[in-house]
């Protein structure tokens, strides 16, 4: 088929490290618009590109047409484009939380299939070489069943990220709604949610601000139950000012695995017959060291193949519901059933 005719909207770090180069670089994709309320941001990539600017996103759909799009502007705006684009018949990959409230994301899910087009989420934990090889280990069996879990996801924070630093949206609530819970713990949420093939059944959560000068969170600590029995924890922060971690540790039946806890050794089996596995299969991308997500290619090839999308609007929706539920149980004090 011809290229897929693709435009971003929202020209900040995400787009900046991972969706425009990631595009660019993808065989089947020509780049064609862009889209952000600060229009030289757009500018600047549509002269790189040969590609138009636009400040509003409805007129970029309605002028130039995609075929698909990429979302990623602050959280409270992630249904409201993704469900314009979807009734304008697009493809929409969106960034995570997909939505702020498991209304929208439902709204979402529907508008695409009405639309008859493919509404993937960038949760991009998935398709990080760890985790895969991680994956394939579980469902070999060799570990037998997982008994419990720790999964952490902390960095310094949006202000060492975001292309406006600390004057980013991610700090301003109307526009993110959710701090470290919506920008890290919803991947964990999903990633355990992936690699256990399981659904969590009920969560117990601390989520406040421990230190940033914001009043969407900062940190949550969450204690987790999957319907299969197995028990673990879930951390997000940004308050990790000396070091990123993005690691998970598997206690098994008969074993351990350990994920993202060495620089070397990015997978660690070690079993209790005294046997050690180590794999090393390539990095967990960083802040710091970008790495390829897989995100677009998963998002591309669904579109060329007319397959599903590699992660689901209701996989987005399920992953974003557990985030949501750790918020009602700081609320109230209690545990929260989340299916």
């Amino acid at each position: 088929m011809s290229k897929v005719r693709v435009a971003v909207i929202g020209c900040g770090s995400i787009s900046k490290y991972r969706h425009i180069p990631e595009y660019a670089s993808h065989a089947n994709v020509e780049l064609v618009a862009f889209v952000d309320s600060i229009i030289e941001r757009a500018q600047h990539y549509a002269d790189q590109f040969g590609a138009k600017a636009f400040a509003d996103y409805e007129q970029m759909l309605a002028e130039v047409k995609p075929d698909a799009v990429s979302v990623n502007t602050p959280n409270a705006l992630h249904a409201p484009m993704s469900i314009t684009a979807a009734n304008a018949g697009v493809h929409v990959l969106v960034e995570k939380p997909m939505a702020v409230t498991d209304e929208e994301a439902a709204a979402m899910i529907e508008a695409a299939k009405k639309n008859n087009v493919h509404l993937m989420v960038g949760q991009n934990q998935r398709f990080m070489p760890p985790h895969v090889k991680a994956k394939q280990i579980l469902e070999s069996g060799i570990l037998g069943k997982v008994l419990t879990f720790r999964t952490s996801f902390g960095h310094p924070g949006p202000d060492n990220w975001s292309i406006d630093g600390a004057s980013s949206w991610f700090f301003r609530k109307p526009e993110a709604i959710m701090g470290a819970m919506g920008d890290l713990g919803v991947h964990k949420s999903d990633l355990i949610r992936w690699m256990l093939n399981d659904e969590v059944s009920e969560i117990a959560a601390f989520v406040g601000t421990q230190h940033k000068d914001t009043d969407v969170d900062d940190n949550a600590a969450c204690l987790i139950r999957m319907k299969s029995g197995t028990m673990g924890t879930l951390v997000a922060s940004w308050t990790y000012y000396k070091g990123e971690d993005n690691s998970t540790i598997l206690w098994c039946e008969n074993g351990v695995m350990k994920i993202g806890t060495h620089p070397d050794d990015q997978v660690i089996v070690e079993l209790r017959n005294g046997t050690v596995e180590k794999h090393k299969v390539g990095a967990i991308s960083t802040n710091d060291k970008q790495e390829s997500s897989g995100v677009i290619d998963a998002f591309i090839e669904s579109i060329v193949n007319n397959t599903t999308p590699a992660v689901t609007g209701e996989d987005g929706r399920a992953s974003l519901k557990v985030i949501l539920c750790a918020f009602e149980s700081q609320a109230t004090g209690k545990f929260v059933s989340v299916n």
